[in-house]
């Protein structure tokens, strides 16, 4: 039986829009109040203090509509991507809003390998170690090409510090600044992978191994401290619990914890604890005939303007 990490019960869509509703009716309501008090102050001659109130009320109000950015570049499908040479497959960014795009065919022969990760969760982290010097040569021989999908399920299991959701973040932010060490800094978020229920690594760290990996563009530690793509992170990780997932062929609509791990659309169900050939059995049979230890490395395709 699969043995996933199981995700804390979210609402439903409807729920959340209800929720929301709630949320900004409280609001005018309280704006309401706070109005007609400012009317009272500034008949009674304290203009000033009323006018500070309504600019601090009108401050409230914006940072609570403001719109999420876009997503990272080259996460179009909640995923990175790594191809030939072990190259990020690159694609425009997720505009705020948007459902996400599959990633394009692979050419024949080529194995199309989904994993859906938390980098907090153990059992993540367990088949990185069995299984990801496997996963490298597929990659190095051109036989498949690997999307890791980085969320957060695990944020409230880090004695405060949002562990997940920062980890994630800081992986959007290397996918988007500094591709190139995408591949070095997934793998070695799991080398160093904390316990749960501590307080994970901090962004000083995680900058660090960022830069280990060969991510020194400037704009990468700016990106991990500011949690830039945090946003994204929530709305990627509610996407891939509700669905439906943008794996294309996917024989599932929506993953029910981590790791979730698919090989041409067909959801791996390991044993736990996993076994070394378990995962290459797996990929054989999904693969088919299809599959080949040297195809023709797949193209990396122009980005999308």
């Amino acid at each position: 039986m699969n043995e996933h990490r199981s995700a804390h019960e979210r609402p439903s869509k409807n729920q959340r829009r209800a929720e929301a509703r709630e949320k900004a009716r409280q609001l005018r309501e309280e704006q309401q109040k706070k109005e007609r008090r400012n009317r009272w102050l500034l008949q009674g001659g304290v203009a000033l203090a009323a006018v500070a109130i309504i600019a601090v009320i009108a401050l409230v109000l914006v940072n609570s509509v403001r719109p999420a950015g876009p997503g990272p570049r080259n996460m179009a499908s909640d995923g990175v991507r790594i191809g030939a040479d072990f190259a990020v497959v690159p694609t425009a960014a997720l505009p705020a809003g948007r459902d996400p795009i599959p990633s394009e065919a692979n050419p024949s022969g080529v194995v199309d390998i989904q994993i859906v990760v938390d980098y907090l969760c153990p059992i993540c982290g367990e088949f990185e170690a069995t299984n990801g010097a496997f996963i490298e040569t597929l990659i190095a021989s051109g036989a498949a090409t690997v999307e890791y999908r980085p969320i957060a399920i695990l944020s409230g299991r880090s004695a405060g510090t949002e562990y997940s959701l920062r980890a994630a973040n800081a992986a959007a932010c290397v996918a988007d600044r500094d591709p190139a060490a995408f591949f070095d800094f997934n793998a070695s978020l799991f080398a160093e992978q904390p316990e749960e229920g501590t307080p994970g690594l901090d962004d000083d760290r995680l900058i660090e191994l960022a830069g280990e990996a060969g991510a020194t563009a400037p704009t990468v530690e700016r990106c991990i401290r500011d949690r830039t793509f945090a946003s994204w992170v929530r709305d990627a990780t509610d996407r891939a619990l509700t669905g439906p997932l943008a794996i294309r062929d996917a024989n599932v609509e929506r993953i029910e914890g981590t790791p979730t791990i698919f090989v041409n659309g067909k959801r791996f169900e390991y044993r736990y604890p996993f076994e070394q050939d378990d995962f290459a059995q797996f990929v054989l049979q999904a693969a088919g005939d299809e599959f080949s230890t040297n195809p023709t490395p797949t193209p990396t395709p122009t980005p999308t303007p």
